[in-house]
């Protein structure tokens, strides 16, 4: 392409640039070729560029030896001899780094800038040759001859040559968009044949070794030949850069300059067939695309290929570029269609499950049963599990031991606290920073396309203006549509039916009853102490052996300590506590053993409050009190079973229904349906009436700071109730639990195992249970149990009759009798009182 000499010639070319451009006519050409020159010259080296005969040239003068030969020259005749250097890079150039022909030129302008350096134009005169150099300090100087140049004759040959010349360079000018227009007119005015082909032999953007060529011809027609073959070459390179500017965009701000130029790049690269196939990096994420094989479905590598061709042709500096090649790396960081092997040997797995995990034998039967069916079948769809039950009874660790078991990789998603439906589906691409949903990110974590994966909490998910998780969860838990779950990030249909989720969960009710159906639900219960006991031996105390430091040698316990610790000093279903409890005494054992106490240590019964202080839990058989109105039910904790005093007293008033003990309302309304049965059946019991007209009674439940609600405690309530209006005492060793209807009817309740534990604990003989409770208890170990008696019930009569004693402490009528004065102050001004009825109500006569 042309160009304006802006050459360097030291350090940098003259910021300013010639501001007009001398057009020689030929006499003026015949008169520079014939003026005279000295017979030695001083030489100034040039870098980059070759200077033409007639050509000015402004260049920017740094080297000390050259400052000092323009500044002698320029006080002198101001002629020098100007001459190309062979290598750019050399500094300080000697007479062998230098070419032999070159140009003298006059000194136009001299500037002299801030810096130091010195700006000078110079316009070439004559060629000349160097003979010999007779100088090289303060600089260079030579002995030269000039050499003569041919007259351009009227030659119809050197004529067809010039106007070619300037056809070819007024073309240039026309398809180079940074070139001014006022050049080809520039171009077409010169007279001059020999000046022309020096113009434009300086403004070519070619190699100085072919500028040199060009100064070393003589012949001028040779010359012309030679520029003509460059200005084909220039021509050529502008068609092929316009060929590129069309498959690129034409229209191009400053901001895509870059991007263009890229392109520009690459479809050259493609033209040279220098290509790198789309870039590094696209090629290298090609390559792991073929690695892949056969492992990605046909719909992702059609995806894959319209990515990497896109990646291929985008700026990798244009934020498009990042989004692409993560979205890229996404797709191929997933297992896909790659599964881990199951080991389906059913003996190895129950072995694995009863090493890790004491009792549960319901669940691991349902896990065998599962793994059975996936041997015999070869392609069963995972089901989807559920295990339910209070905090500690090892629901996570579970999960843990059942991928351990079949051979399969473990996952674990906590889900508490998730409020953002992206969580679970992931981001859209549009967004910044967007990602997979935690679904994927969690087998891209595993390797594999069918690992156990444990969803955590599962109750405690929520919702707000984010979405609602628990509904992204119903595609995720459904083996009848996970098979091509789609996820907001990828867009793609992901396989989700061989994996093997697992769920655990506290509060059944807390999960959204569609989620809910598409799940098993495996309820786990708590321990009993005797499996408490068999836990500890078995894996709290080593573990926290280990964990502080200590070895089978240096600690060891008893039994009856390990039972002190699990009934006086902790009370829930699990064993968390226990093992945090254990960890305790442990803690205190390796602090002797450090300060060289002890060597060896073994905790017996008596050793326990050393470590653990006082005792916090006691047996609640020494709460109970011989007096009515005191009935001893049982009640559901998340942390377990529990016993529950219902406590009733009545004072005069007007027969009102007091109930305190910070109640929830499904509580409260068992004790108003309890006090409406009591009424309506007065008579049958022996109550007198007159209790339900001037007597106030008052319903309490102990450990009135703790929120107490559920419809269980019914029954007890209805005894606690029954006792003081009848004066019966309940009978001390029996404790209860059960729903009731104004009918008389005991229903059914949940948490069976967990209260009859608590029972049992509490130095209860005998539990009153609903009658359709029966299976429940069917199911508890009966070595678990021994001693203590389940008597079953299903109406309020037969409650009665096994917790009331025979005999009252005080007649009842007695108790509530009151005398005609006490009549007229308790109905007011001594008015008629109103008359109860035979059904218990009052009205007024």
């Amino acid at each position: 392409m042309l160009n304006l000499p802006l050459w360097l010639a030291d350090e940098e070319a003259d910021p300013e640039g010639p501001q007009n451009i001398p057009l020689l006519t030929p006499d003026e050409e015949k008169e520079m070729h014939e003026s005279s020159l000295p017979d030695e010259l001083p030489v100034l080296a040039l870098k980059n560029t070759v200077l033409f005969p007639g050509v000015v040239l402004p260049i920017t003068v740094g080297r000390d030896t050259s400052l000092k030969l323009v500044k002698d020259a320029y006080s002198g005749d101001r002629i020098i001899g100007v001459v190309s250097q062979r290598d750019a890079d050399m500094e300080n150039p000697g007479p062998n780094d230098l070419y032999h022909v070159g140009t003298a030129a006059t000194i136009l302008k001299l500037i002299k800038m801030p810096d130091g350096s010195v700006s000078i134009v110079i316009q070439g005169k004559r060629r000349f040759e160097i003979e010999a150099f007779t100088q090289d300090d303060p600089y260079l100087r030579a002995t030269i001859k000039p050499i003569p140049e041919e007259v351009a004759d009227e030659d119809i040959e050197l004529a067809a040559r010039v106007r070619s010349i300037k056809e070819m360079a007024i073309q240039i000018v026309n398809m180079s968009p940074n070139l001014p227009s006022e050049a080809a007119y520039a171009i077409q005015n010169i007279e001059s044949p020999g000046f022309l082909i020096h113009f434009i032999a300086s403004n070519l953007q070619i190699d100085v070794e072919n500028k040199q060529e060009l100064l070393e011809t003589v012949p001028i027609v040779e010359r012309a030949e030679l520029v003509l073959k460059y200005l084909e070459q220039e021509i050529q390179v502008l068609q092929l850069s316009e060929e590129i500017r069309s498959k690129v965009k034409t229209d191009v701000d400053q901001q895509q300059r870059e991007y263009l130029l890229r392109q520009q790049l690459k479809t050259i690269q493609d033209e040279l067939g220098e290509s790198e196939g789309g870039g590094a990096e696209a090629q290298e994420l090609r390559e792991r695309m073929d690695e892949r094989g056969d492992e990605l479905p046909d719909t992702v590598v059609e995806t894959l290929e319209k990515e990497l061709t896109k990646l291929a042709r985008t700026n990798p500096a244009s934020p498009e570029y990042g989004v692409t090649r993560n979205y890229v790396e996404t797709i191929l960081d997933l297992p896909w269609q790659h599964y881990s092997e199951d080991d389906l040997d059913i003996g190895r797995a129950s072995d694995v499950l009863d090493e890790d995990h004491f009792g549960l034998e319901d669940v691991k039967k349902r896990i065998l049963e599962y793994l059975a069916v996936l041997k015999l079948k070869g392609d069963m769809k995972a089901p989807i599990l559920c295990f339910y039950g209070p905090p500690g009874v090892g629901k996570t660790s579970l999960g843990k031991s059942i991928a351990r078991s079949i051979d399969r990789e473990f996952v674990r998603m906590s889900l508490g606290g998730v409020r953002d439906e992206a969580e679970i589906r992931g981001h859209r691409r549009t967004y910044i920073g967007s990602m997979p949903g935690r679904i994927l990110q969690g087998l891209k974590k595993a390797g594999t396309s069918n690992p156990v994966f444990m969803l955590d909490e599962v109750d405690k998910l929520g919702s707000d203006f984010r979405g609602d998780p628990s509904s992204a969860l119903l595609e995720v838990l459904d083996p009848e549509q996970n098979d091509t779950f789609n996820d907001h990030y990828l867009e793609l249909d992901y396989d989700l039916s061989k994996v093997l989720f697992i769920a655990t969960a506290n509060y059944l009710d807390q999960i959204p009853p569609p989620l809910r159906d598409r799940m098993e639900i495996i309820e786990i219960n708590g321990y009993t102490p005797a499996e408490k006991l068999a836990i500890a031996k078995q894996y709290l105390v080593p573990r926290q052996i280990e964990r502080n430091g200590l070895t089978d040698d240096q600690f060891a316990i008893t039994d009856d300590a390990l039972a002190l610790i699990i009934e006086g000093y902790t009370r829930e279903s699990g064993v968390r506590q226990l093992e945090r409890t254990i960890g305790s005494v442990v803690r205190g054992v390796a602090k002797k053993v450090a300060l060289g106490e002890t060597e060896h240590e073994t905790i017996e019964e008596g050793d326990v409050e050393e470590y653990l202080r006082g005792r916090k839990f006691f047996s609640d058989v020494a709460e109970r009190t011989e007096v009515p109105g005191v009935a001893t039910g049982l009640a559901f904790t998340p942390v377990g079973g529990d016993i529950l005093f219902i406590e009733a007293s009545v004072s005069r008033g007007s027969g009102r229904l007091v109930l305190t003990g910070q109640l929830g309302d499904v509580m409260k309304e068992s004790a108003q349906a309890a006090f409406s049965y009591i009424k309506a059946h007065a008579d049958k019991l022996g109550i007198p009436l007159d209790a339900f007209r001037y007597w106030d009674v008052h319903v309490h439940v102990p450990a009135g700071a703790i929120p107490k609600d559920g419809p269980s405690a019914g029954v007890a309530m209805i005894s606690a109730l029954t006792s003081i209006y009848t004066q019966r005492c309940v009978k001390h060793t029996v404790a209860m639990t059960g729903e009731i209807t104004l009918r008389g009817l005991v229903l059914p309740v949940g948490g069976i195992k967990e209260k009859v534990l608590a029972a049992k604990r509490a130095g209860i003989e005998t539990v009153l249970l609903p009658e359709k409770n029966r299976k429940d208890i069917a199911e508890i170990k009966a070595s678990a149990i021994e001693g203590l008696e389940a008597i079953h019930v299903s109406r309020i009569e037969e409650v009665i009759k096994h917790v009331l004693e025979a005999k009252p402490k005080r007649d009842p009528a007695e108790v509530f009798a009151l005398s005609d004065r006490e009549r007229q102050l308790l109905t007011g001004n001594g008015r008629p009182a109103p008359q109860p009825t035979a059904e218990g109500e009052t009205v007024m006569s």
